[in-house]
């Protein structure tokens, strides 16, 4: 028996929730069974909300910024989990990843220049380099025998032709799921290295690994962090706290860094959120058993999902995650249609996921699964799905 509580359904409704409460306003509907965006439906450690309501007995909340001992418990988690140690001053502390990745293309890319991307991946990446004024050049991931493998043939021949300047890693990758090995990372970075292409990688991810796995950050590649990589972190994945607006951008290239920063000033984002460090802190701090657990109750949800399709759903297809709480499900043996599609997921199964389409054209007739909720949410959400599946066989 575990110390932590992953199993209560807690009602996320009425708290401005964007998973639970934006149904009307995003996609039409009320009364969806939200399995979309990648936050978990379950509470922070108690240890860490001790810390959270110590600051906000304090009562005041005014500018705030990262001191030595947010610095050094950065610095602990990642040598505790991940055995290197990042240099303080390479850290700028901002409101998230997306954002931080946004800051990293416009420093390293000039209007009008390429930036890469591998689709299926987070429909973000696209949006911020198309709409900050570059070219997103895609190399598409290829699914081979069931797992998604990187076309290094094709990533060299785009770099080439397309001239591109800077890569956008997804490791571990969303939403496939793949944990790429250290072969993988080394192969895709010298050949960025070969062609000076800036490689910015987004590890936000990072802790949700299943066993079987190791999560290779390029910070742990030969050489430590390179001058040339831009390494985006955060605790907001791993411990649930998006809504608390932290990340750690990790720069180790002083004029990179410098270029970083001076996109940041432009956006007037100065100083960090008072309770985002707290959180940050406390959960790198006291969270280490709090995410073990996690890790075993979200293996358990993948089980039983797994266990549950193969079964009750056998026209669907789990492309195995090897990292993330994320799901990525072939639904091509339900319709070759991806509008008839996604509107059955809503209409028929009344649930709300990430469809396919928008990770990329190659996502098309795939849906996105979060699983990061207490199990008999995900047994509902199942349930529901079976339901619609033999309706539509009757």
């Amino acid at each position: 028996m575990g110390k932590y509580d992953f199993d209560t359904v807690r009602d996320r409704r009425g708290t401005c929730s964007l998973k639970y409460d934006t149904g009307p306003e995003i996609v039409g509907w009320q009364d969806l069974l939200p399995m979309w965006v990648a936050d978990m439906d379950f509470a922070l450690p108690g240890e860490v909300l001790d810390e959270l309501h110590k600051r906000t007995d304090h009562g005041i909340f005014g500018y705030t910024m990262p001191d030595d001992r947010y610095a050094e418990t950065l610095e602990g988690w990642f040598l505790r989990h991940y055995g290197w140690k990042p240099d303080r001053n390479w850290n700028t502390v901002v409101p998230g990843v997306v954002y931080g990745i946004t800051l990293a293309v416009r420093s390293m890319a000039e209007p009008g220049e390429a930036v890469m991307i591998q689709e299926p991946v987070y429909y973000p990446f696209r949006g911020l380099v198309e709409s900050n004024g570059r070219k997103a050049v895609n190399s598409p991931l290829l699914e081979k025998n069931g797992r998604y493998v990187m076309d290094l043939a094709d990533f060299e021949s785009k770099i080439i032709g397309e001239d591109v300047r800077a890569f956008i890693l997804c490791s571990p990758h969303n939403p496939v799921g793949r944990v790429w090995t250290r072969e993988e990372l080394e192969e895709v970075l010298s050949i960025c290295r070969k062609h000076n292409v800036k490689i910015i990688a987004d590890e936000i991810h990072c802790d949700i690994i299943y066993p079987g796995n190791s999560f290779v950050s390029v910070a742990n590649l030969a050489g430590g962090l390179s001058e040339d990589t831009v390494l985006c972190t955060s605790p907001s994945k791993t411990f649930n706290i998006a809504g608390l607006q932290i990340s750690n951008i990790l720069i180790p290239d002083p004029e990179l860094r410098k270029a970083f920063r001076r996109e940041h000033d432009k956006n007037g984002v100065a100083l960090s959120s008072a309770l985002g460090l707290t959180a940050a802190e406390a959960a790198y701090r006291l969270g280490d058993r709090w995410l073990s657990e996690l890790l075993d109750y979200l293996q358990g949800n993948l089980d039983y999902f797994r266990e549950f399709i193969k079964k009750e759903i056998p026209c669907l297809r789990l492309v195995e995650p090897e990292g993330t709480y994320l799901v990525w499900v072939d639904c091509s043996g339900l319709t070759d249609d991806s509008e008839k599609l996604y509107s059955f997921m809503k209409e028929e199964a009344g649930l709300w996921l990430d469809d396919g389409g928008i990770f990329g054209r190659n996502g098309e007739l795939f849906e996105r699964f979060n699983i990061a909720c207490p199990r008999s949410v995900l047994k509902q959400a199942l349930n529901q799905l079976k339901e619609a599946v033999d309706r539509m066989g009757d």
